[in-house]
């Protein structure tokens, strides 16, 4: 079982940087995969960023490549999202999510976990 507390989230004009931190219970952390979801209102959960367990793979949606980095820190039983360059069409709700294997995936069906979201909202 994993348990996870996302943090960061917040109102921020467009053009600046936050990075959004998930954090883990259950000794499993180590071994999953982690992805970062988003949704906005009336829309379905889509896929921003995974990372696999070492963090030796990553992937990004094509609208985050270039502004968005995922990484981890298996010590701390945390992955981030350093988002930059931030545009009004990044608003939503962001979802941190855990699979039971090691490989990143984009889909939502292939995470077990997840946690209850954090908001973040860019002015345009």
């Amino acid at each position: 079982q994993v348990q996870l507390v996302e943090s960061g989230g917040g109102l921020v004009q467009a053009g600046a940087s936050l990075r959004l931190s998930c954090t883990a219970s259950g000794r499993t952390f180590r071994r999953s995969a982690m992805g970062w979801f988003r949704q906005t209102p009336g829309k379905e959960r889509e896929f921003v960023a995974a990372i696999s367990w070492n963090g030796g793979t990553t992937y990004y949606t094509d609208s985050a490549k270039g502004r968005f980095t995922i990484s981890r820190d298996n010590a701390k039983n945390t992955v981030y999202l350093q988002m930059n360059s931030l545009k009004a069409e990044d608003t939503a709700v962001y979802y941190c999510a855990a699979r039971s294997g090691s490989f990143a995936r984009m889909r939502t069906s292939e995470y077990e976990y997840w946690g209850q979201g954090t908001q973040v909202t860019v002015s345009s």
